[in-house]
């Protein structure tokens, strides 16, 4: 199933949402990731993804999911999400191809611009300013489009970052990976609702951290802003909406439990703010089943994610009927 046929098949009464796990614990083998695979299958959701950073992701993300493809013919599998300047265009859509024909269709290939500090810093990549970095996921996506208006190549390509001649698809596959990209600003994603299957609405992490302007940007008004932007740049386009939720707990403490992660985390937030944040998932469960409500009714959402750790809080909540 599609994210945008998952959506779709959700769109019924109630606060059903297709799923993503975003696998971020260490990983210790082949045995031990095979189980997790397992796990977030057995426990409802709908795609598992893998980040692309250097010092937070737990494996090499395509590689990753090339395997979890082994142990699971249901989840989705996906990228959440992998930064543009890890990868020259060509290797990056030979690489989605394999994977493609690996899982038989089911990859979900998430883009971002790139945005850590921490990843340039102990790559040695440099970290170009921003507008330079979307200009070359702009190109990035221009040839993976043309690889899928062409069923597969050969595509010939000059533009910015990329210049490619008679380039194909290799393996071949029957049809193209879904295609995420997320970023918090307006021209990353005024692109993504041109050009991808799924837009993920996040933090403006301009600043290259989670900073003041990231936790500010995670509050209810700066998401209807960034929810307008997609809408008004799609025009016709539906694509489908998808968010990530940083905190999750069931408890009756709210406020105590919010002041918790903030401290946590060094953010520059009140315990009130945290808890009022689409991306907050924290308080009493009919609570919660009220925001992932809203997460639809006033936002549109149709596809959420979680970290693994917090799998056991969010799965039961996202997929009761």
């Amino acid at each position: 199933m599609t994210a945008a046929a998952g959506a779709a098949a959700n769109a019924g009464p109630g606060p059903r949402l297709d799923l993503g796990v975003l696998m971020m614990e260490p990983l210790t083998g082949a045995a031990q990731w095979r189980e997790r695979v397992r796990r977030v299958e057995d426990a409802g959701a709908t795609t598992l993804q893998v980040s692309d950073h250097f010092d937070r992701s737990p494996v090499s993300p395509l590689v990753a999911l090339a395997a979890a493809a082994q142990h699971t013919d249901r989840l989705r599998l996906g990228t959440l999400v992998l930064n543009n300047d890890f990868r020259r265009p060509a290797v990056l859509a030979k690489e989605a191809a394999s994977v493609q024909a690996l899982c038989d269709g089911r990859l979900e290939l998430g883009l971002g611009a790139g945005w850590m500090t921490d990843d340039y810093t102990v790559s040695g990549i440099v970290r170009e300013p921003a507008g330079r970095r979307i200009d070359r996921l702009a190109d990035t996506l221009a040839l993976l489009h043309a690889l899928r208006d062409s069923a597969g190549g050969p595509v010939d390509l000059e533009r910015g970052s990329v210049g490619v001649a008679a380039l194909r698809d290799v393996p071949a596959v029957p049809r193209p990976p879904t295609l995420l990209v997320g970023g918090g600003g307006p021209r990353v994603l005024g692109l993504a609702a041109t050009t991808a299957d799924v837009v993920g609405i996040n933090f403006d992490v301009r600043e290259g951290h989670v900073g003041g302007r990231a936790a500010r940007s995670a509050s209810a008004a700066a998401t209807d802003e960034k929810v307008a932007l997609v809408r008004r740049a799609a025009g016709d386009r539906r694509p489908v909406l998808h968010l990530m939720l940083y905190w999750a707990a069931v408890t009756e403490q709210p406020e105590e439990e919010a002041a918790r992660r903030i401290a946590a985390a060094g953010l520059e937030l009140e315990p009130a703010e945290l808890l009022a944040s689409p991306h907050c998932l924290i308080g009493p469960r009919s609570v919660l089943r009220e925001r992932l409500c809203e997460l639809r009714e006033r936002w549109g959402f149709g596809y959420v994610s979680c970290y693994e750790a917090d799998a056991g809080v969010v799965a039961p909540l996202v997929t009761a009927g």
